[in-house]
């Protein structure tokens, strides 16, 4: 049975044994693939990851002992838990030295705490550091402790051997993973895998009580143990010595005017965060100006060209702690300035007004004036915007010039255009409708015009002479129960016309006379201007033919005259009753 558990003991060592051989062999591998794999032409080569070792290591972790011995038929037990810690400090790449501290107390019946000093051996890359290491060291450990019965069962007994210093060798290896954030402090130690001989003299051997008392065991422990452990390593402090300082500078902007200003900004790289750096800038023939990482540079004595400012960073005199960096600018010739111009509305309507808007621009921003003309109308205006008036003007295009002017007397120029609209035609003119006079007062003479209708007749009269150009249309109308209807209505058009030539003098030939359809014992008066269409404002009349229609003999009423015989007056009054005006 001790035998068969020293054999599983020794298969863990072997295997983790394994496990590190097989893991540096992977990586040399990995080495010598990467190192022999061809490349092609002009292939970009493939760099691999950058390898800082630590100067410093702790690990702390936990740690499994398996110890395998006896002393007096009594075995050293597994001890399950325990806490493990070391330091290394390398001296290169490769190589350092290592202090080692393994507790291992609480074991069933035995406890072993060791302190060892030692070479380790690692292999970093990128993020894998398998290592070796070996040490020599005291160990102090108890037992194998145990607790039983006599032969007879019932009579218990305790055999024990107290804590004794000792003697200890290690030989193992590991494999740590550098874990990502922690500014690449913090690996992994995925195994550490140790081969331990560990030897103790407990004194003499004792035989076992008969008493049931407790004894002390006695005899001398050489121990061939395995010890797994795992944990994390914190990482501090690097092999490899800082890169030297870097500096870059820039210009901005890299073209100006002059008198524009020029910030010159350094970047430097590398520098230590525990020293202070100090800066300082150069240029010739240049005023510049700065004691940190910005520079100003004044450009308004220089001519055109191009100028070069050096700056210089130092954190102190050894080589690698100081750098210089170089930026150019470029002062450009003044150049003249730009404008565009432009109208809203572009369109506008006969004496409406527009707004002009200048846009000037200087390259240097140099202060600008504007002005302003137009090839019609007038405009107003001495900054960026003007007011183009066009009272006055003809229909049509209307060129404006903008006009734009720097401090140093260079210009430039831009034109717009603004339409003004032809007015619209004036409406075309229409059959004005005027009044209208009745014949249902005279049932003895129904076309007769009678005084009642000269007053609006005066109307008709008064419109003719006031518009020269126009002309008057009369529509005569009868009543639908009239006999000889047509005629009827045709002779009250042509009476009434008698009336307006014979009593107050207008132009025969500018009164048409024709007959309606309005139902009615009537005379319809029209204005029509020159130009309406009498047919299309006032369609279905029917023009009456003069040669056969005439004026009846007392077409009109005339006014009385008044006589001083007493029986003329009679008469007249009488005849003035019998015969209705």
């Amino acid at each position: 049975m001790e035998h068969s558990k020293l054999r599983s003991g020794r298969l863990i060592a072997a295997i983790c044994v394994l496990g590190l051989g097989t893991t540096l062999m992977a990586q040399s591998s990995s080495s010598s693939t990467d190192a022999s794999a061809p490349v092609a032409p002009n292939a970009p080569m493939k760099q691999a990851p950058a390898v800082n070792p630590s100067k410093v290591d702790i690990f702390l972790g936990y740690s499994y002992l398996s110890p395998h011995d006896t002393i007096q038929g009594q075995r050293f037990k597994d001890v399950n838990i325990g806490a493990i810690g070391s330091a290394a400090y390398y001296f290169n790449k490769n190589l350092g030295a290592e202090i080692t501290v393994a507790s291992h107390p609480d074991g069933p019946g035995d406890g072993f705490t060791s302190y060892s000093l030692g070479p380790i051996v690692r292999f970093p890359t990128a993020d894998l550091t398998p290592f070796l290491h070996a040490s020599v060291g005291g160990v102090r450990m108890a037992g194998p402790n145990y607790d039983g019965f006599l032969a007879d069962g019932v009579t218990p007994i305790h055999m024990v051997n107290p804590y004794r210093w000792g003697t200890v060798l290690t030989a193992g290896g590991g494999m740590d993973y550098r874990l990502g954030g922690f500014a690449h402090r913090l690996s992994w130690r995925v195994f550490q895998a140790d081969y331990q001989y560990m030897h103790a003299s407990f004194g003499p051997e004792s035989a076992v009580p008969l008493d049931g008392s407790t004894n002390i065991i006695g005899g001398r422990a050489n121990i061939n143990a395995v010890q797994l452990s795992s944990g994390l390593v914190f990482r501090f402090g690097s092999i490899i010595p800082p890169p030297p300082v870097a500096y870059t500078c820039s210009a901005s902007p890299s073209e100006v005017y002059p008198g524009d200003p020029v910030t010159v900004t350094g970047n430097a790289q590398n520098l230590n965060p525990k020293k202070t750096a100090s800066y300082s800038w150069t240029s010739s023939g240049v005023k510049v100006s700065g004691t940190s990482s910005t520079a100003n540079v004044d450009t308004a004595d220089l001519n055109p060209g191009t100028y070069t400012v050096v700056g210089h960073v130092t954190e102190g005199n050894k080589p690698g702690q100081s750098a210089d960096c170089n930026a150019t600018f470029t002062v450009k010739a003044f150049e003249p300035p730009t404008v565009t111009c432009s109208a809203n509305p572009s369109t506008v309507n006969p004496g409406d007004s527009a707004t002009i808007t200048a846009q000037g621009v200087s390259p240097q921003n140099r202060p600008l004036t504007y002005s302003y003309s137009a090839s019609s109308g007038q405009i107003s205006g001495s900054n960026s915007t003007a007011t183009l008036n066009t009272a006055g003007a003809e229909a049509g295009v209307i060129t404006v010039t903008c006009n734009v002017a720097d401090d140093k007397g260079q210009t430039a120029s831009a034109t717009t255009s603004v339409t003004i609209s032809a007015p619209p035609p004036p409406p075309a003119p229409k059959t004005e409708t005027l009044c209208s006079i009745n014949f249902t007062n005279d049932k003895r003479r129904p076309t007769r015009v009678d005084n009642e209708a000269k007053a609006c007749l005066d109307d008709v009269a008064l419109n003719l002479q006031r518009n020269a150009d126009a002309k008057a249309v009369l529509v005569g109308n009868s009543a639908p129960n009239e006999r000889r209807a047509e005629k009827a209505a045709a002779e009250r058009a042509v009476n009434t016309k008698a009336y307006l030539v014979n009593e107050k003098g207008i132009d025969a030939s500018r009164i048409d006379v024709r007959t309606g359809t309005a139902g009615t014992a009537s005379v319809q008066n029209y204005l029509v201007p020159t130009g309406a269409n009498f047919d299309n404002d006032v369609p279905g009349t029917t023009a009456v033919d003069t040669s056969t229609v005439k004026a009846s003999r007392n077409a009109y009423g005339r006014a009385r005259t008044t006589s001083t015989a007493p029986h003329s007056h009679r008469r007249r009054h009488a005849t003035s009753k019998t015969t209705p005006q």
